[in-house]
């Protein structure tokens, strides 16, 4: 794959470049085809036009969606726009582009598969779907797996900050013989997506709180906004076993994930716990816990500003970072809350969600701490005080 190029949409069964386009983070000089809305309306018009005509759907979606993350994984495949792709040439990419380091793309790809097949087999329909994709993990195309299984034909509408997988795995299901006209890759500005959901019949879309916020409902939309998980201590629990317990809660997938902890509710001082957690994250990247980087000028600085001006007086951070907040890779970050009276659950730092390994400690107990696990998706428990690390407590 060349250094630069312009990554091409795929609309109507082939690769499409646009007049309009979009650079990608990094200096490696890609850029990126967006879709007018105009031409999406067009789109959908000609869909409804030809369907009835199109050769039926895969009978065995579920073999061929396998094979396809197949190639996904292994082939050299063809990028619109960018040529042949090779394994190794996609995970640089992902690396110069979205910071994303290799052992992550080969672990979020695994989990593409795992979570095909375990997942059942959906009745199908002849719905137009969209999956609108988040820039923090590719393993949110499971979601596009799951609606190609069930769906006439889905539209992918991938993060500006991190489209590669998403046209990666474009090519890997036309390589896999997926019919080229029931997938399409919709590159837009974050002003058409309102666009999109209204062109299509079903909608799962991903996104931060300010994208969440802005997105209207729709009849069949499936919207996932940020999961603000937290972990509930139990009181008593040794120190160092708690620490071993939230580490990988906090730090796992380099803290991209919905799941991850941001939020560590101690029933007692939370400061002997909070200097066990802030002394390991301290020794990161290692091991099964690399980093991920920024790659767009100025944005490490204001994600660790984003934390520093959410702290209040007598609030701590307590792990190592950058004074100037420009490195490409942002340390993981933990800060104590200071014990006072009040309402700890409305602390603008609890609940706070970032792209690398961040978690706030607080002390709580009764309602406040009931109070901070009702305002979050993912609560998380001890295994032995739970059947499960971690309970589902909605569906964003």
């Amino acid at each position: 794959m060349t250094a630069a190029g312009l990554l091409h949409a795929f609309r109507r069964g082939s690769w499409q470049p646009s007049l309009d386009t979009g650079p990608l983070p990094g200096d490696t000089g890609l850029r990126l085809a967006l879709v007018p809305e105009i031409v999406a309306a067009a789109d959908r018009r000609h869909w409804d036009a030809t369907a009835p005509g199109l050769p039926p759907a895969p009978a065995d979606r579920r073999a061929l969606l396998l094979r396809a993350l197949d190639l996904f994984e292994h082939a050299v495949l063809t990028v619109g726009g960018l040529g042949p792709q090779s394994r190794d040439d996609f995970a640089a990419a992902l690396w110069r582009t979205a910071g994303v380091p290799a052992a992550l793309t080969d672990r979020w790809t695994g989990m593409l598969r795992t979570a095909l097949t375990e997942r059942p087999v959906p009745v199908g329909d002849g719905a137009l779907a969209l999956v609108a994709l988040p820039g923090n993990t590719f393993t949110c195309m499971a979601a596009v797996l799951e609606q190609a299984e069930r769906s006439a034909c889905v539209w992918m509408r991938p993060s500006r900050r991190e489209p590669l997988s998403a046209a990666r795995l474009v090519a890997a299901l036309a390589a896999a013989g997926w019919p080229a006209e029931r997938i399409a890759l919709y590159p837009t500005g974050q002003a058409a997506l309102g666009g999109l959901i209204r062109l299509t019949d079903r909608q799962v879309v991903y996104g931060g709180a300010g994208l969440t916020a802005a997105v209207r409902a729709a009849p069949d939309l499936t919207l996932h906004g940020p999961g603000r998980g937290c972990a509930l201590v139990p009181d008593g629990m040794d120190t160092q076993a708690a620490a071993d317990w939230l580490m990988p809660l906090i730090a796992a997938d380099s803290g991209r994930f919905c799941t991850n902890v941001r939020t560590v509710v101690c029933p007692g001082p939370a400061a002997p716990l909070a200097a066990a957690l802030a002394a390991r994250l301290g020794q990161l990247p290692h091991g099964d816990w690399p980093l991920t980087a920024f790659r767009e000028p100025g944005a490490a600085r204001r994600a660790i500003e984003s934390i520093t001006v959410r702290m209040r007086p007598g609030d701590r951070l307590l792990t190592p970072t950058d004074p100037a907040g420009e490195a490409a890779v942002v340390p993981p970050h933990l800060v104590l809350i200071a014990d006072r009276t009040g309402d700890p659950a409305r602390h603008p730092l609890v609940g706070h969600e970032m792209p690398f390994p961040f978690a706030a400690v607080v002390r709580a107990t009764g309602r406040d701490a009931a109070a901070i696990a009702a305002g979050s998706l993912f609560v998380h428990h001890p295994p032995s005080r739970s059947p499960a690390a971690q309970e589902k407590r909605r569906t964003a």
